[in-house]
Order: C-alpha cells, then sequence, then structure tokens
C-alpha cells in the first residue's frame, strides 16, 4: 500500500472540507435596528436615561445577531429585535406608543422578505401588542399586504391572536406629551393668522404645522438585517405622531416609503415625519439607487436622506442594509437612536453623530 500517496489523499479532503467551512463561516451576515429620530438633545437626557436607551438597543440587536450567527433566518431577526423594543416605553411602538389627539393609541407596522418580495403591513390598529407580528402574518397568511383598523383586527382573531386592552398602551410619560402638544396646537389654532376661513373651525394649512414646527420625537423602531444564506429583511413599527388626527397614517406601513427589502439589493427601514417620505418614496428609493445606479449604500442613503429629504424640508434618517452586510445610518435630526452588529464583531450602539 502506498501510504504516501494515501495520506496526501486524506490531507487533501481534510484540507478541502476545511476550505468548504471556512468558507461557510465568511459568509456575511448583519443587522442594524433604530430606535426613531428627532431632536434628541443632550441636554435633555440624563446619564441615566442615555443608559437605559442603550441598554435596550444593546438588548434588541443582539437578540436579532444570536438568530443570525446560527445561520437563522433574517425574518426573525428582524421580529425578534423589534418586539423588544415594543414591549419597551422607551420608544413609539407598542407599549410606549404616543397618543392620538383624541387620547387614544393607533398602532402601524410593515415587514418586507427580500427573498420572495412578499410583504405585509398593518395600519390603526388599537389593540395588538405587537403590530410586526400581525404585519408578518398578513405576508404569511393572507392573500393581501395592508390591512387596517377593524378590519386587520378581526382577522387578527381568525389566526388566533388575543386582543389586548387600549389602556395596555398608557404610559404617563406619552401622555404628559399629549398634553403639551395640544396646549401649543390651541395656541397656535387661536391665532388669528391660521384661523379657518371656511367656518368649519380647522385650517387644514395648520394641520401640517402642528408636526412640523412642534417639538414631536419620532420613536418609530425598526430593524434591517442580511442573514448567511443572503437573504435580506426589513420591519418597522410605530405608535405615529403624538395628537395626529383623523386616522392619520404614516409612512412605517407603507412598503417602499417606510420598508423595503430586495435581495441582492439592499433592506431599509425609515423614521421621521412620514409625510415626507410617503412623498419621496425614500426606502424604494435609496435601493433604486443601489440597483441602477451601482452606487454603494452608504453613498445611495446619505444622497437621499441628507440631499433629497432635506431640500424638501423632511425630517428623519433610516437604517439601511446591502446585499454585503454593509451599513449605512443617515439622519439629518439631532439624533437616531441605533445600533449595528455585523459579522463576530461588538455591537455598536449609538445616538448622536459622534456615538
Amino acid at each position: 500500500m502506498n501510504y504516501r500517496a494515501l495520506s496526501t489523499a486524506l490531507l487533501v479532503v481534510l484540507s478541502t472540507g476545511l476550505s468548504v467551512n471556512a468558507v461557510a463561516d465568511d459568509k456575511p451576515f448583519s443587522i442594524a435596528i433604530h430606535g426613531g429620530a428627532g431632536t434628541i438633545s443632550k441636554a435633555n437626557l440624563t446619564a441615566e436615561q442615555q443608559q437605559a436607551y442603550r441598554a435596550k438597543l444593546q438588548e434588541a440587536v443582539d437578540a436579532g445577531y444570536k438568530i443570525l450567527a446560527k445561520g437563522g433566518d433574517s425574518l426573525d431577526a428582524v421580529k425578534a429585535s423589534i418586539n423588544i423594543l415594543e414591549d419597551s416605553p422607551l420608544f413609539n411602538a407598542g407599549l410606549g406608543a404616543v397618543y392620538t389627539f383624541d387620547g387614544a393609541h393607533e398602532l402601524d407596522a410593515s415587514i418586507m422578505d427580500g427573498k420572495t418580495m412578499n410583504a405585509g403591513a398593518v395600519a390603526g390598529v388599537k389593540h395588538i401588542k405587537n403590530p410586526i407580528d400581525l404585519a408578518i402574518t398578513v405576508m404569511e397568511k393572507s392573500p393581501h399586504v395592508m390591512l387596517s383598523g377593524q378590519g386587520a383586527e378581526e382577522f387578527a382573531l381568525t389566526q388566533g391572536y388575543k386582543l389586548v386592552p387600549a389602556d395596555h398602551f398608557d404610559t404617563d410619560n406619552r401622555y404628559q406629551q399629549l398634553k403639551s402638544a395640544k396646549e401649543k396646537i390651541r395656541k397656535a389654532e387661536s391665532n388669528a393668522d391660521y384661523q379657518a376661513s371656511n367656518g368649519t373651525g380647522h385650517n387644514y394649512k395648520q394641520s401640517a404645522l402642528e408636526y412640523s414646527e412642534f417639538d414631536y420625537k419620532f420613536g418609530t423602531v425598526g430593524a434591517v438585517a442580511l442573514d448567511k444564506n443572503g437573504n435580506l429583511a426589513a420591519g418597522t413599527s410605530t405608535g405615529g405622531m403624538t395628537a395626529k388626527r383623523f386616522g392619520r397614517i404614516g409612512d412605517s406601513p407603507v412598503i417602499g416609503a417606510g420598508t423595503y427589502a430586495e435581495n441582492g439589493v439592499c433592506a431599509v427601514s425609515a423614521t421621521g415625519h412620514g409625510e415626507y417620505f410617503i412623498r419621496y418614496h425614500v426606502a424604494g428609493d435609496i435601493c433604486a439607487k443601489v440597483k441602477y445606479q451601482n452606487k454603494s449604500i452608504i453613498q445611495a442613503a446619505d444622497e437621499v436622506i441628507n440631499q433629497r429629504l432635506i431640500t424638501a424640508g423632511g425630517t428623519g434618517g433610516v437604517i439601511a442594509i446591502d446585499q454585503r452586510g454593509n451599513i449605512a445610518t443617515p439622519f439629518n435630526t439631532e439624533g437616531m437612536y441605533r445600533a449595528t452588529r455585523k459579522n463576530n464583531e461588538p455591537a455598536q450602539v449609538m445616538i448622536w453623530s459622534d456615538l
């Protein structure tokens, strides 16, 4: 027997096997999350508050990362991260949802699977503990993309969901924000310059000012992920805007505006002044720049957020990830709660531009 030949053959097999494993381990995977963008002043956040936000962001990004590290699916990672943020009163989603003008809560969420291009969304739900879960169920268990209000909750019941009471989302901090916002609105509407001329008692020009000129912190949450199989996913969940009226729906449940994912291109979740994100098709526009103009995810996201959107008067930010796991987190506001983690690197948890 030619032992030298046998040894050589074994070495080839072993080395080949190790190379295959090494290649498998080298497949990129990454995740990014956000907890909203807006007027986040360092002067107004105590050290304890900063620590609370950072700890919850760390917990959420780690939850999604662990799923990806084990070879799990990007959709599962996005769901896990968003659930943690929805269950925290710190963010404007789920438990921490803001109040409408009438003192209620109306929640929106959406999900998109980059592998299949399937998507699901819910808008204006009032009794769903984790709206991102119902958005996923709409995507997977219905022929539709978006369901709203009572109809969405009726669908939830057919899928085994238990509705939570409306006061599940009540928090004193958000209630104080509502009182402050309504006082500012009342003062603005009492100004003769903004009185309605049609006798209805409401000036619809002022409706826009309610959201653009006052300090409404945009606390929408979201996540984007790339798994080891190259699948991208994006999800977004929100309580909307403080003191919103007339069943207002922002960009979070709108595919292409607040959420978008396409394998081989990118995944995006947005936060900010939703009306602008809808008009400028922000999430879809970023991916289009990557897909058709061959721009990097960092360049594409920056152009949309810090050039096109801000020029139009829109404020906010996005988290975006491409097919290689590169991450962009641009924002044109004072701050944006966010965290990222990729491959086997430690997480980065950030609030302002200087981390």
